[in-house]
């Protein structure tokens, strides 16, 4: 073998090397691709955060009727538990109504009165003002014979007696027609005939009493003024409560709604109307929905017992909240699984679409 050959023989077994510029086009190119998807994705994502509206600081709400007693007694029956599911006109409480139906009698008692007594006023007032057109008479026909005396004095037919007499027989019929006037004034007084009241004073004033009576008897039993849920009875047979004391609470949950109080600077596209996405902690993994009924007239800070005062001291800014008002609809709660002060982490759907919030980034 000639030495050329061997020399080619050991040039071919020597392995031949790659160009690596291959493989770094090809990872830059995939890194490239990757950074693209992570900067799309991570758009999109941004994107939906800015049209999706999320806060934790939210809690069912809903209407809570305090129960309580209008008028004073003792406790007779009472005939709901706790957390027991009520209907609305439902008996809830009832009291002794044994004093407030003796009332009752009592005041249509004093209206028979009344009316006997009314009868015998008017009788009254109709012999007073006969008596009164009596008295005019006999002051006209005093009148009368007084002018008649003063000629006849004149011409020094009668004496000077006799003309005194005449005078003073028409003072007396003048204080006796003021005194007659008085009795009809009193006895149409009692009637209610002066001024603008009612023609039976009285019987008026004691049918007045005897409703009243009827009402204080009527609040002896106690209603649902709702459909709703019974919480924190405190009473029981045998009590006795006082007007306005509180003896239950009822919470409707037909009407419930969420209380979301969402930074300031996330209600700038938040409008009444939008759809809501929710869940509560109590049913992970369940979801329920609704809309935006309202947003508050002001911060909850404006309107908590001692408001901050910006104007004194040293000012720094903190990022108020306001509450928004979400309505839940019905269809998504039917089982009533929602309670009043349950937290809840709303979604508001603002609707926003990508290019019109891309479109805020842009500086033209």
């Amino acid at each position: 073998m000639s030495e050329q050959s061997t020399g080619e023989t050991v040039e071919s077994k020597q392995p031949v090397k790659k160009p690596a510029n291959g493989k770094r086009k090809r990872a830059a190119a995939v890194l490239a691709v990757f950074l693209l998807a992570a900067l799309i994705v991570g758009s999109i994502l941004w994107a939906r955060s800015q049209s999706r509206i999320t806060t934790d600081n939210a809690f069912v709400d809903g209407h809570v009727f305090s129960i309580s007693s209008r008028v004073p007694g003792h406790v007779l029956r009472v005939l709901v538990n706790d957390n027991q599911f009520v209907r609305k006109g439902e008996l809830l409480v009832e009291l002794d109504s044994a004093d407030y139906r003796v009332k009752v009698s009592n005041s249509t008692a004093q209206v028979d009165v009344a009316r006997n007594e009314t009868s015998s006023i008017y009788a009254q007032v109709d012999a007073a003002k006969a008596a009164l057109n009596s008295d005019r008479a006999r002051l006209e026909q005093a009148d009368l014979d007084l002018e008649r005396g003063k000629a006849l004095f004149r011409k020094e037919v009668i004496p000077k007696e006799q003309l005194d007499r005449l005078q003073t027989a028409r003072k007396v019929a003048e204080s006796k027609l003021r005194e007659t006037e008085g009795s009809v004034r009193r006895a149409t007084a009692l009637l209610g005939l002066t001024g603008s009241g009612s023609r039976d004073a009285q019987i008026v004033q004691k049918m007045a009493e005897l409703d009243q009576a009827k009402l204080n008897l009527s609040y002896t039993r106690i209603f649902a003024p709702s459909d709703g849920y019974i919480t924190r009875k405190s009473v029981e047979p045998g009590n006795n409560t006082q007007a306005g004391q509180a003896l239950m609470a009822l919470v409707s949950l037909d009407d419930a709604w969420v209380t979301a109080n969402y930074k300031e600077s996330q209600l700038t596209h938040v409008r009444q109307g939008q759809k809501v996405e929710f869940t509560v902690d109590s049913y992970p993994g369940r979801s329920f929905t609704g809309y935006v009924d309202s947003i508050m007239a002001g911060t909850g800070a404006a309107f908590s017992l001692l408001p901050p005062e910006n104007a004194t001291g040293n000012y720094v800014k903190v990022v108020q909240r306001i509450p928004v008002k979400i309505r839940i609809d019905k269809s998504s709660d039917p089982q009533h699984l929602l309670r009043v002060g349950m937290s809840v982490e709303p979604t508001i759907l603002t609707g926003r679409k990508f290019m019109e919030i891309m479109k805020e980034l842009s500086p033209f």
